[in-house]
């Protein structure tokens, strides 16, 4: 590969770790769900933005049917994100962004339910990776089981919109699908947030600098950046080679988890994260065809 299509996937490998750290301080003093609909909104209509800057209208002239498909991917892809930002109040990152990396698992299950056969390489990794996602839950870990049940309902909904994305009209342009999902997302998110918030203020004044700067961070560089990096390496490197973000970004996440919040690592999540990656590892390259869309964008 190229120098530039290195930093590409660098880029993608270490922006899209790192929001999972951008997440947990984002909600620290921000209201989750509000946090995760403020995200969205921003960064759709800069991607549409920008879009419409270097290209003018045209883009956005879509038909009906592929604006009501990337309406409701949006609301499947970010309402998951959301579920994520509740998540990380309860569970540690590390352990989050593992759960999260079943998400290829999950499309391989979906696949077999509607019809289609995966390899029978594939479906030996999906239990496998079951079995390792187990080893990461039982009892005894100290994570919270309603945010456990969270991220893997977040990686069960992602991945029905994933699914859903390969299989229905959307617009051509990947960066005006994903203004229109984002935005669809963020116009959902926003108002639930305000309802959901109870307690919790919603005025700037209250929120912590550290919050703040995660939320900038998910914006600008996780969905911006970060975006922008996936989808020239779709165009321009193998995409089994692009999907190895998968299982980079977990260890990516745990080791910004120990560093920055003094995260541990005990031998559960070890043992879990070896046998969840390689299960992952071993569906990826067997279904390297399947697009999945990007959790963190």
């Amino acid at each position: 590969m190229s120098a530039r299509a290195w930093l590409a996937l660098w880029a993608v490998y270490v922006i899209w770790g790192s929001t999972y750290l951008g997440i947990e301080l984002a909600g620290e003093t921000i209201p989750p769900v509000f946090a995760a609909g403020v995200r969205f909104l921003l960064a759709g209509a800069l991607m549409g933005g920008w879009v419409a800057v270097r290209r003018g209208r045209a883009p956005f002239r879509v038909g009906r049917s592929e604006l009501a498909s990337a309406m409701l991917v949006g609301v499947l892809l970010l309402g998951a994100n959301a579920m994520l930002f509740v998540a990380e109040r309860r569970v540690p990152i590390g352990l989050a962004s593992l759960l999260i990396a079943s998400v290829p698992l999950w499309i391989v299950l979906l696949r077999t339910v509607s019809g289609d056969r995966p390899r029978r390489v594939a479906l030996v990794g999906v239990v496998t990776g079951f079995a390792g996602i187990a080893l990461l839950v039982r009892p005894g870990g100290g994570a919270s089981s309603g945010g456990i049940l969270l991220v893997l309902g977040s990686a069960s909904i992602w991945a029905t919109g994933s699914f859903l994305s390969s299989r229905l009209p959307l617009p051509p342009d990947a960066f005006v699908a994903t203004a229109i999902e984002m935005l669809a997302g963020g116009a959902m998110l926003l108002p639930l947030g305000l309802v959901l918030a109870g307690d919790e203020s919603l005025g700037p004044a209250s929120w912590s600098g550290r919050s703040l700067a995660g939320l900038a961070y998910l914006v600008l560089i996780g969905s911006l950046v970060g975006y922008t990096a996936y989808v020239w390496l779709l165009a321009h490197i193998p995409i089994g080679t692009v999907a190895t973000y998968a299982y980079v970004n977990p260890v990516v996440a745990i080791l910004l988890g120990v560093i920055v919040l003094d995260e541990g690592v005990t031998w559960q999540i070890a043992a879990g994260a070896t046998v969840v990656l390689a299960s992952v590892a071993l569906v990826i390259r067997n279904e390297a065809a399947q697009v999945v869309e990007p959790f963190a964008e």
